[in-house]
């Protein structure tokens, strides 16, 4: 289904003459073709930011994102804000993880090293001169496939361990 996203601005006082005439087009427009028109219309106030209560989309893989976050999601992402570049730019490195052989991984690497830095988003830039410093270590899995992640799994069974409580307090004898 194609989406398209129509944002405006409109004077304060003529706000509610303009919902009830995009309200009228929409009418008609689903008249003559009421399988395919979807219309939501979203009023913001001048002093109301889209981005809040939305800190864990952006934390979700767009496949995993639930189901009831969905449209929303969508929606922010079509508004071209700086969160939602930064979150494809997250994204699109996760398809480094595919690459089979090294060289392809390099070539992959150079094209998103050179979107990341030129993104004018400074925190992205600066995650990925950090990853670029320590290239080579990221790049030795597709020589070797093996990664840490069991031992860092059992080192957070362990730290969690010694956080959690055990036998009888002091304070309670």
């Amino acid at each position: 289904m194609k989406r398209t996203l129509i944002r405006y601005r409109t004077k304060p006082d003529m706000a509610d003459k303009n919902a009830e005439l995009i309200a009228a087009v929409f009418a008609e427009l689903k008249a003559a073709h009421p399988e395919g028109i979807r219309y939501l219309s979203l009023r913001l106030e001048d002093d109301i930011d889209v981005l809040k209560g939305t800190k864990f989309f952006w934390l979700f893989a767009e496949e995993n994102l639930p189901e009831k976050m969905v449209e929303r999601f969508a929606f922010l992402r079509a508004c071209n804000l700086k969160t939602g570049r930064a979150w494809a730019i997250k994204e699109s490195l996760r398809e480094l993880w595919h690459y089979r052989r090294r060289g392809w991984a390099e070539l992959f690497w150079r094209r998103w090293y050179f979107w990341a830095t030129h993104c004018r988003l400074k925190p992205v830039k600066k995650v990925a001169r950090m990853i670029h410093n320590h290239l080579e270590n990221v790049l030795t899995y597709f020589d070797h496939r093996i990664t840490n992640a069991v031992s860092e799994g059992l080192n957070s069974k362990i730290q969690t361990i010694k956080k959690t409580p055990m036998g009888i307090g002091i304070g309670s004898i």
